[in-house]
């Protein structure tokens, strides 16, 4: 997957073909002005069209004028609110979430797709009407993943139908809403009758050159590569990103899949029985063209080769290891740290050296010490764990298969976590804890050299352990983490983002532990409103603040994750009125906060009221633009922070990306 290889097999011939297109595809991308001109209308939404002008006011339109327009329109039914139906202005957003996002009806920290797709409870019924050209008629559907039962898609059908100028038929997306259906008496219309005897239709407008891979099964062991064209037999739910997608039965320009890969802009199609056709090509590289009316597939030779290569170098998607320094030998205090050093000793180590050295009014970097980069390559060498690596890299199951890397990075990890520690590196670090830190409880947190950079945070992928306050397990927490630059989903997130994995290193940074008695992150920007200038975003909670960021941070001593459910309390403030607005109040019913005997353990509360006062609110937000500033004032920052006696602390800083 990391390099071309120019000695592919060439293909011998190339195929073009005509299309019977009976209907409009969505190109993956929208034709110029869909959604960059200013909206016929600037209202968000409508709660019921009354008339064709409504609709044509909220519908975006790809390739007006021709026969293969589909005018759509997304409809959003809120059933917490009397089954309001919002009609959404889909020249404005693109997608549900985008316009319930924009009027904070859904926020950070929700998991939006659990809730709005797999839920029989869900709050939100989500979907689209479109005007069907083949057929003259309108039309209703639901993504074909979302499992809405029967008695949602019997509910939305009677909402539409009440609140449209003209009747709308369901179109099942899925054998299961099809099914479903059934027996609801309610007017239905399939794909087959809107296209029928059709054996091609172009669901996005695109070339691409890519691998064709025929997939007769999606499941947990299917590998799928960035540089793929994939040929389906069934439809995904999601995929990863890839350089085009061809799916063997028919398929709505609506669907969710189509959406990602007009997001990405690559080719997909419709054509019928691909898996067959192209079975010659299964492998190969080639470049595929979708067209309005035909598609074509030429082989991919060396000129072509050369051309993707450009191509990838431009994009970024060429393998590189961030930036290391493996002759730093030196255990460094974060007041000896500053950003550069990140090289060394990681750059969450190095980002708050950087904030502890600048001395931000009104805010604390406990201290702490980290670990360079030398002794995990060291430790990694002493134990023959490089050689795994290696050995596991060029291993073809592990390659090609997550199931079985899965397992095998889950045995390395543990491995490391049995390996030799060297006995000088062991008596230095407990020298310096108890010197430095005078013994007390630490965080033993990730600090790598692939996280927080401009264009890939990391976030999530580390593990780190909390409130150690013993030796032994103090070691044995250095190991944990310096293990979890092998987990599975942050050596998946690498490889996605073209980072080397025999490039990456791990530092592990010992720091004070805070007792927090709230906590929680903030971003310097509205992310909900890109316009909202110098606005701050703060998620807070009562107790660590644990609840609020990634899962791998929440383990104790004993590696057991503190389970804990919270939504967050959320605030925006908005520098140009000054304002303080509360957009959702914690459902807290436990906080997570030190066991005197190490780790972390999850106390009861009872308590109705906010987590921050607008007074703490203000604070942060003098905090956080102090820090922007601090690294430059060119990005924004994402803050990790804690309160402990009304003192604000800084847990850490790295570039905010969307």
């Amino acid at each position: 997957m990391k390099k071309i290889s120019l000695l592919l097999i060439v293909l011998c011939f190339g195929l073009t073909v005509s299309a019977q297109l009976t209907r409009k595809p969505s190109p993956s991308r929208e034709p110029n002005g869909v959604m960059s001109k200013k909206p016929d209308s600037t209202k968000r939404a409508l709660n019921a069209i009354k008339s064709q002008e409504d609709f044509d006011l909220m519908a975006r339109v790809y390739h007006q004028n021709t026969p293969y327009a589909l005018p759509h329109a997304m409809f959003i039914i809120d059933r917490r609110d009397k089954n309001k139906i919002y009609y959404v202005n889909s020249q404005k957003y693109r997608f549900h979430k985008d316009f319930l996002v924009a009027g904070y009806m859904v926020l950070k920290g929700e998991d939006f797709f659990q809730n709005t797709y797999i839920r029989d409870d869900r709050r939100f019924i989500v979907g689209t009407v479109a005007w069907q050209t083949p057929i003259k008629k309108f039309t209703f559907e639901f993504w074909e993943g979302d499992l809405v039962p029967a008695n949602l898609i019997k509910q939305t059908y009677d909402i539409i139908n009440k609140t449209f100028f003209e009747p709308i038929a369901f179109k099942p997306n899925s054998i299961r809403q099809d099914e479903l259906s059934e027996n609801l008496n309610i007017n239905r219309i399939s794909s087959d009758e809107i296209s029928k005897n059709q054996s091609y239709l172009a669901l996005n407008t695109a070339e691409g050159i890519g691998r064709i891979h025929i997939i007769d099964k999606l499941d947990d062991t299917v590998e799928i590569g960035y540089n793929e064209i994939l040929i389906l037999n069934e439809f995904p739910l999601n995929l990863p990103p890839v350089k085009g997608i061809i799916i063997s039965q028919p398929s709505t320009p609506l669907s969710h899949i189509n959406l990602l890969a007009k997001g990405w802009g690559i080719p997909n199609a419709y054509i019928k029985n691909a898996a067959e056709l192209f079975k010659e090509y299964d492998g190969r590289w080639v470049r595929f063209e979708t067209k309005l009316t035909d598609y074509k597939v030429e082989p991919c030779l060396t000129d072509c080769l050369n051309e993707y290569q450009k191509k990838a170098e431009v994009r970024n998607e060429v393998f590189k290891s961030p930036p290391s320094d493996l002759k730093t030998t030196r255990l460094a205090s974060l007041r000896e740290m500053r950003r550069k050093d990140s090289i060394a000793y990681g750059a969450k180590a190095a980002n708050l050296g950087e904030l502890m050295n600048a001395k931000i009014l009104g805010a604390t970097v406990p201290g702490g010490f980290s670990i360079p980069f030398y002794f995990y390559d060291k430790f990694m060498d002493d134990n023959g764990f490089n050689k795994v690596v290696d050995d596991l890299t060029n291993d073809i199951n592990f390659v090609h298969n997550p199931k079985v890397r899965r397992q095998k990075l889950e045995e390395f990890r543990k491995s490391i976590q049995n390996g030799a520690f060297d006995e000088t590196l062991k008596a230095e670090i407990i020298k310096k804890w108890k010197t430095e830190l005078g013994g007390k409880g630490v965080f033993v947190r990730s600090s790598s050299n692939s996280e927080d950079l401009q264009k890939f945070n990391g976030a999530g992928l580390y593990t780190s352990v909390a409130n150690v306050k013993e030796t032994d397990k103090l070691i044995e927490a250095v190991k944990t983490v310096w293990a979890s630059l092998w987990n599975f989903d942050a050596y998946e997130a690498r490889e996605r983002n073209f980072v080397e994995h025999d490039g990456v290193y791990m530092s592990a940074f010992i720091q004070l532990a805070i007792d927090m008695d709230n906590g929680g992150v903030l971003v310097t920007k509205d992310p909900f409103d890109a316009d909202n200038k110098g606005a701050v975003y703060i998620s807070a909670a009562w107790g660590h603040n644990l609840q609020i960021t990634n899962p791998n941070e929440q383990v104790n001593n004993s590696g057991t994750k503190a389970k804990v459910k919270v939504v967050p309390e959320q605030i925006l403030f908005t520098p140009k009125s000054n304002s303080v607005q509360v957009l959702t109040r914690s459902n807290l019913e436990n906080i997570i906060t030190f066991d005197e005997n190490g780790g972390l353990k999850e106390t009861p509360v009872s308590t109705e009221r906010r987590v921050l006062s607008d007074k703490t609110v203000r604070e942060l937000v003098s905090v956080a633009n102090k820090v922007k500033k601090a690294f430059g004032n060119k990005n924004d920052q994402d803050i990790e922070w804690g309160i402990m006696n009304g003192r604000i602390f800084l847990l850490q800083a790295r570039p905010y990306i969307n």
